[in-house]
């Protein structure tokens, strides 16, 4: 099913706007990321996935009232919708399908030295 179909980073960021839930806006998100997955988000990267989730209808955002300590820019908030909650149970249960098709003894791996 095409429609529900989430990309890794996708998901990543999908999962993380879940975990901040409230709090879940640009520098939040990336600092969560970069931190649970001890790996480095680009501020453009990020900005691309929340933008491409908001156009798949997964995402919504709504801006913060300005404030003096942000030289009066609002903070862009993030929330999962109902389709983005279907999205990321599929892709759950797809992958947890796959995990559970793969014979024990595929995952049996044992090292051969010379």
């Amino acid at each position: 099913m095409k429609k529900y179909q989430l990309g890794e980073f996708e998901e990543v960021v999908m999962l993380t706007v879940g975990i901040l839930y409230e709090n879940a806006y640009g520098v939040s998100i990336k600092k969560e990321i970069e931190t649970r997955l001890n790996r480095k988000v680009s501020v453009g990267a990020l900005q691309s996935a929340l933008k491409r989730l908001e156009d798949k209808e997964y995402l919504r955002s709504h801006d913060s009232d300005a404030t003096p300590e942000r030289a009066g820019r609002p903070k862009r908030f993030y929330k999962i919708t109902a389709l983005g909650k279907k999205a990321m149970q599929y892709t759950k249960e797809t992958r947890n399908a796959m995990w559970d098709s793969i014979p024990d003894v595929a995952l049996d791996v044992k090292f051969v030295t010379n």
